[in-house]
């Protein structure tokens, strides 16, 4: 059998975890190597981190920092936010991440896909779409945490990013990021099928309910969430939570 990974999704503000809605009203949960060691003792599959300042400052998402998370985490863990540079790349690498996440830099230079994939491996190289209905209802990729439409279709970026040599992709919509009301189905089941590498459903996640039918109605090889494992209760008290064991089996197909 074959069970789907489950992956909490920490986005990273200066030197705190925060969470968003709909990319905006970013709302302070905490430190993030506290999170680490609690999400260590849960037993999660493994970690994204993404550092959602960092393209806009010019800058990548912070290695002391990545080493420090790497000190502390038993799992495996994927970093994003203004990578560049294949030395960027490696840096992080060497810091302790297992993969790296691209997102507008490969909208910027595709070639640079290509190229990290060629140095690093497949394997190693994640490319996130951050997707959003545009004023006529289109959905369209999005850069720059979301303020900036490419106009791009995201299938036809998704096959462009296969192509490429991305290993995962994760798809992301901006409208259902932190309403916990469920993910974008339709868009990741079109990319899952359109795609032959994995997929992660990001954006949505308000139950188990939801990551289930990330991976049965979705096609998705894993589902990722945010406030889902950081909130708990109907007033979003801040609590870091994970699926049991015996609720993860269900999972397995």
């Amino acid at each position: 059998m074959y069970r789907p990974r489950v992956i909490p999704c920490l986005l990273l503000q200066g030197k705190g975890l925060v969470k968003s809605v709909q990319f905006k009203n970013h709302r302070y949960i905490g430190d993030p190597i506290n999170a680490v060691r609690l999400f260590n003792d849960l037993r999660a599959d493994e970690l994204i981190f993404l550092d959602i300042n960092a393209t806009t400052d010019n800058r990548t998402i912070d290695p002391e920092l990545v080493r420090q998370i790497g000190d502390e985490t038993n799992m495996p863990f994927t970093v994003g936010g203004g990578i560049r540079t294949l030395q960027s790349i490696e840096t992080l690498i060497k810091a302790g991440a297992e993969r790296v996440c691209l997102n507008s830099y490969a909208l910027e230079k595709p070639t640079f896909v290509q190229e990290a994939s060629d140095e690093f491996g497949a394997s190693t190289i994640v490319a996130c779409l951050d997707v959003k209905r545009n004023f006529w209802r289109k959905e369209t990729v999005c850069t720059r945490a979301g303020a900036h439409s490419t106009g791009l279709n995201p299938v036809t970026w998704a096959r462009q990013l296969a192509d490429l040599g991305v290993g995962e992709i994760v798809v992301q919509s901006i409208e259902h990021d932190g309403m916990m009301n469920g993910y974008h189905l339709d868009l990741v089941r079109t990319i899952s099928e359109a795609v032959p590498v994995p997929v992660v459903a990001l954006g949505g996640g308000g139950s188990f309910t939801d990551l289930k039918r990330a991976v049965t109605e979705g096609k998705a090889s894993a589902a990722s969430a945010g406030s889902l494992f950081v909130f708990h209760g109907p007033r979003r008290a801040v609590l870091v939570n994970f699926p049991t064991a015996d609720e993860l089996q269900e999972l397995e197909r």
